[in-house]
């Protein structure tokens, strides 16, 4: 008998009853996703990483007695970007699995910007070691537009290696959707490689005949939403919905009416880019459901929507559901309306023993990527005395307003500048960006969305090339300025974004982080990650890059002169 096929008779016996199964959950209530009920009490029976049996009783080699608690699937991120947790990929798994969170969808293109496709290949590695599911969709925006300037550029051919990887799901979040629009040749070529595929979608506020446009090349998620009514034209033409709650975009009760017992299927949950703190803090998908149940969508269906919904949307047959022949991911709760997780399950294993299992996991690329020599204030002078336009930054929204007319004089206006740091052309972008409050000093980070240049707003060149300047010194990260004097930091030095240390040694450095930017008269909840969406052009209405401000019109986006 082959290996595979004593697997198999092993499953067949324990199913049966005529071995005892290497793990049983007592005295279960299941969470069906395919009835839509909760079933039981009942057992449920696991052949190493494998549901065996449901709706019966069964002996364990191992017991865990579930004393009557509802069982419910594994949850699911839709769409993640693991490098915004800020650490590496095993100490994200450390944060989220505890939530109940055994598979993530991830999308690696920030790292991607910064040192291409060794980045990926990273992410790829990485999610073999570990013991929830990480699967990775291959970045299609590398950079994002033409209007900035990354550390790489991927075209469909680099691409197309990676596409039959036993962990990658399809193409990442199409984020030029206006190249997709106007038949951009490298947006063809690369929908050309993935027609047929899994493509993951990101056009905020599209509709129309240009949503038409964007969805006919295969485009099938929407994590993009704003508000209801462009999230049920998006789930009208077919689009499958992901409900998102990450640390700045927070969309989840705005769309919890659009989750019902009739759209579960096409709907499900995702974190985006949410930081360490509120994982610690608040939960992670766990926190999502939690707010759509608040907010008035059906239990059972927020559940359906978090595990089954959700593997659908991504072609994920084995998971989604607690049922003989499925994957052994499950979430013991002690509140099911609450999302109060008790006990995770994941692969078969509890998930604090998995957690807890020695794993070699990759050394990370992008060691030294802060590649720009120092500046000085004179660097950050800007053009003249205009304030014309201002970029109007809203508290928990990746959308910015473009404002005009701003009186010179208004003490909410700072300063704002973009740095190129990959040593391709030392561009400085220089603008004046309004909402972070009456800022005394600089806060600057490396995280800044797509292309990963450094980011600076103060209220004056000196803290500002400062503060700049210590990024260079330990090679990325975050940093709080004033009076010339360093408040906090926190190094980032894995391609400027994540950190090779602990969870719990990046959260006390946040905390010190957020703590000084309060001080310095920041008035912002989330000051780095709201800085680190400024200069992200594919989001309306005005950012600023390395060249410039960069506005979104009916033509499209274009840099103002």
């Amino acid at each position: 008998m082959s290996i595979v096929q004593q697997l198999l008779a092993a499953r067949i016996d324990q199913a049966l009853g005529r071995e005892p199964a290497e793990l049983v959950v007592k005295n279960a209530r299941l969470l069906n996703t395919a009835t839509g009920r909760i079933e039981g009490p009942m057992d449920i029976a696991i052949a190493g990483d494998t549901v065996v049996g449901t709706h019966g009783v069964y002996e364990g080699q191992r017991e865990i007695d579930a004393r009557g608690r509802v069982v419910a699937p594994g949850f699911i991120d839709c769409h993640v970007h693991v490098e915004s947790s800020m650490v590496l990929p095993a100490e994200f798994e450390r944060g989220v699995l505890p939530c109940g969170t055994t598979t993530a969808i991830c999308d690696p293109h920030e790292i991607a910007n910064v040192v291409g496709l060794d980045g990926i290949r990273y992410f790829i590695e990485a999610s073999r070691q570990l013991a929830m599911t990480l699967r990775v969709n291959l970045s299609s925006c590398v950079p994002a537009t033409a209007l900035e300037t990354a550390g790489a550029r991927l075209e469909a051919d680099d691409l197309e290696p990676l596409m039959d990887d036993p962990a990658v799901v399809g193409l990442a979040e199409l984020m030029n959707f206006p190249g997709v629009i106007h038949k951009d040749p490298g947006m063809l070529a690369k929908l050309e490689r993935f027609f047929g595929r899994h493509i993951d979608g990101h056009s905020p506020l599209l509709g129309g005949s240009e949503l038409n446009a964007y969805l006919s090349v295969g485009v099938s998620t929407e994590h993009e939403c704003t508000s209801l009514e462009e999230a049920e034209e998006k789930l009208a033409k077919g689009m499958h919905i992901l409900l998102r709650e990450g640390s700045i975009a927070k969309n989840v009760t705005t769309l919890a009416p659009l989750l019902s017992e009739n759209t579960w299927m096409r709907c499900g949950f995702c974190t985006d880019d949410r930081n360490p703190l509120e994982i610690r803090e608040e939960g992670h998908i766990d926190h999502a459901m939690r707010l759509a149940i608040r907010a008035g969508s059906p239990v059972l269906a927020v559940y359906r929507a978090a595990t089954l919904g959700a593997a659908m949307a991504f072609g994920l047959a084995d998971r989604g559901i607690i049922a003989p022949g499925k994957r052994a991911d499950l979430v013991i709760l002690d509140d099911l309306n609450e999302v109060r997780v008790a006990q995770v399950v994941v692969c078969g294993r509890p998930a604090t023993e998995a957690l807890a299992s020695p794993r070699e996991h990759p050394v990370p690329p992008g060691y030294g990527s802060v590649q720009r020599a120092t500046v000085t204030a004179g660097d950050f002078a800007s053009d003249g005395s205009r304030l014309v336009p201002v970029i109007g930054a809203l508290p928990f929204s990746l959308l910015t307003e473009h404002l005009d007319g701003v009186p010179d004089d208004d003490p909410e206006i700072a300063r704002l500048c973009v740095l190129e740091r990959h040593g391709v052309n030392g561009n400085i972008g220089r603008g004046w960006v309004k909402g972070f409050g009456r800022v005394r000093g600089a806060i600057a980070t490396s995280i800044g969305h797509d292309s990963h240049n450094l980011i600076t707003v103060g209220d004056n060149p000196d803290d500002m090339a400062k503060a700049c300047n210590h990024l260079i010194a330990i090679q990325g990260g975050a940093v709080v300025v004033a009076s010339g004097k360093v408040l906090a930091d926190l190094p980032l030095p894995v391609a400027g974004l994540m950190s090779d240390q602990t969870l719990a040694f990046v959260d006390e450095r946040l905390v010190k982080l957020r703590a000084e930017a309060k001080k310095i008269g920041c008035t912002l909840e989330e000051p780095l990650l709201q800085l680190a969406f400024l200069p992200l052009p594919v989001i309306p209405h005005l950012k600023l890059t390395d060249r410039g401000y960069v506005a979104a019109g009916p033509e499209g986006l274009r840099i103002l002169t």
